[in-house]
C-alpha cells in the first residue's frame, strides 16, 4: 500500500522538533554562533551534488533493508522493512521533484530522514546486536593495542601512531558502502586502507607541535562508530589525553543511528575498559573521564542541538579542546565551522565522489588542526 505523503512529513517534523541553544550558549563553543551553519553542502544550490546524494542514499536501501532481514528473527520484519523502503524512496523522490520540501536539503537532513523511516516502521537500533559483538570483540584486543603504544619509543612516534589507530578505527563505519569489506577485519587491515601522508588535509605536524607547547586542560570529544572505532582507535587517543592531564568529556548520541555508539552503550564499553586499563578506572573514579549524551538523534551533528546540560558543563569544566571524530560530524557538518577553543577534526573519506570532489583519492585523511582565534 502506497504511504500517505502526510504522513510521512509528520513523522518527520515531529523528529526535527528540538529545542535550540541560544547563541549565548554557544559562544564559549563557537566563534561567531549567529553565522554558524553546520552542513558542507547546499544540495539546493549544488545540482552535481544532489543528485548525486539523492541517488545513493536511495541505493542504499537495499542494504538496510538486507541487514534488517537477516539480524532479526520477529515474524513481521520483512513487511516492515518494505514499508522503510516505501518511506524513504518516496521522501526522495519528493525532494528530486521538489528540493524545497523541507525548506533545506542537506546531507544531514538526508540521513535524519533516514533514520526517522527506520524507527517509524519500529527499526529503533537495527545495527544493536551488532554494536554490541564489536564492542566486545575490540575489548578484547584494548589490552595488546595499549601496550603496542606504550612500547614506542617516543612520545611524538606514539602520538603519530595514536592518530593512525583513530583514522583507522573511522574505517568501521556500516552507513559507508566503500568500506564493506573491511567491516569484518579489524584494526590492522584498516591501517593499510588509510592514505599515506601527506594526508589531504594533514594537520598533525602542527597538532604534534602544540602537544609540546600546551597541555588543554579539559578536551570534549564527539564520537562516531561502535567497535574497533570508538575502543581500538577513540579509547588510546582518550587516554593519551589523561596521562597529559587532560580532563575528557565523551560526547556521543542520545539516540542510535547506523553503527554510531550511544552514550548509554559508551558507558557500558567504558566500563569494561576500567578492568582493563587503570588510567581510564582511575579517570573515571576522579570524574576527570565522563560520558554525556550529546543530543543527537542522527550519524551528523548540529552544535546548536546539543544538550543544554552537555553546553553548561563544557563551560563549567573549562573545555578548551574540541573533537570532531568521523564524517558525520567533521565533513558531512562542521567541515567549515569556525570554533572558539582549539580543535580537531578527524574522519577518513570513505565515498569517492565526495573525495574526488575533495580532490584527493579514496580514504583520504581529514586531520584539521585548528588553533583557538587570538582574539575573539
Amino acid at each position: 500500500m502506497k504511504l500517505i505523503p502526510c504522513y510521512f512529513i509528520r513523522v518527520t517534523s515531529l523528529f526535527f522538533k528540538r529545542i535550540r541553544m541560544d547563541h549565548f550558549g554557544l559562544s564559549h563553543i563557537l566563534l561567531e554562533p549567529d553565522k554558524y551553519n553546520p552542513d558542507t553542502l547546499d544540495l539546493l544550490v549544488d545540482e552535481e551534488a544532489r543528485e548525486y546524494w539523492l541517488n545513493t542514499c536511495e541505493k542504499l536501501t537495499e542494504k538496510y533493508v538486507n541487514f534488517a532481514l537477516l539480524n532479526n528473527e520477529d515474524p513481521t520484519v520483512e513487511i516492515r522493512a518494505l514499508k522503510f523502503k516505501t518511506c524513504y524512496v518516496e521522501a526522495l523522490k519528493e525532494l528530486k521533484i521538489n528540493p524545497l520540501a523541507h525548506g533545506q536539503l542537506t546531507i544531514r537532513l538526508l540521513l535524519d530522514i533516514n533514520e526517522t523511516c527506520l524507527r517509524s516502521q519500529g527499526f529503533f537500533d537495527l545495527w544493536k546486536k551488532q554494536k554490541k559483538y564489536e564492542n566486545d570483540s575490540a575489548l578484547a584486543t584494548l589490552a595488546t593495542r595499549l601496550a603496542e603504544l606504550d612500547a614506542l619509543p617516543d612520545d611524538r612516534q606514539r602520538w603519530i601512531e595514536i592518530i593512525r589507530g583513530v583514522l583507522a578505527g573511522n574505517m568501521f563505519d556500516w552507513g559507508a558502502q566503500a568500506v564493506t569489506s573491511i567491516l569484518n577485519s579489524g584494526l590492522y587491515e584498516a591501517l593499510e586502507k588509510i592514505q599515506k601522508r601527506p594526508w589531504l588535509y594533514d594537520g598533525l605536524d602542527k597538532w604534534l607541535d602544540k602537544l609540546e607547547k600546551t597541555v588543554h586542560h579539559c578536551a570534549a570529544v564527539f564520537v562516531d562508530n561502535s567497535g574497533v572505532d570508538i575502543v581500538l582507535g577513540i579509547l588510546p587517543f582518550v587516554r593519551a589525553l589523561l596521562l597529559r592531564g587532560t580532563g575528557v568529556i565523551l560526547c556521543a548520541n542520545e539516540w542510535p543511528a547506523l553503527n554510531d555508539v550511544t552514550n548509554v552503550e559508551l558507558e557500558e564499553i567504558l566500563q569494561g575498559a576500567s578492568h582493563i586499563c587503570p588510567i581510564i578506572s582511575a579517570a573515571l573514579s576522579t570524574g576527570d573521564l565522563v560520558v554525556r549524551s550529546s543530543g543527537q538523534r542522527g550519524p551528523c551533528l548540529d552544535l546548536r542541538t546539543i544538550s543544554v546540560g552537555l553546553c553548561t558543563e563544557m563551560k563549567a569544566r573549562g573545555v578548551d579542546l574540541i573533537i570532531l571524530e568521523g564524517m558525520g560530524r567533521a565533513l558531512h557538518t562542521n567541515l567549515n565551522a569556525r570554533l572558539a577553543v582549539d580543535s580537531l577534526k578527524i574522519a577518513v573519506v570513505k565515498n569517492t565522489w565526495l573525495a574526488q570532489r575533495l580532490g584527493g583519492p579514496l580514504f583520504s585523511v581529514i586531520f584539521i588542526y585548528e588553533e583557538k582565534p587570538s582574539k575573539i
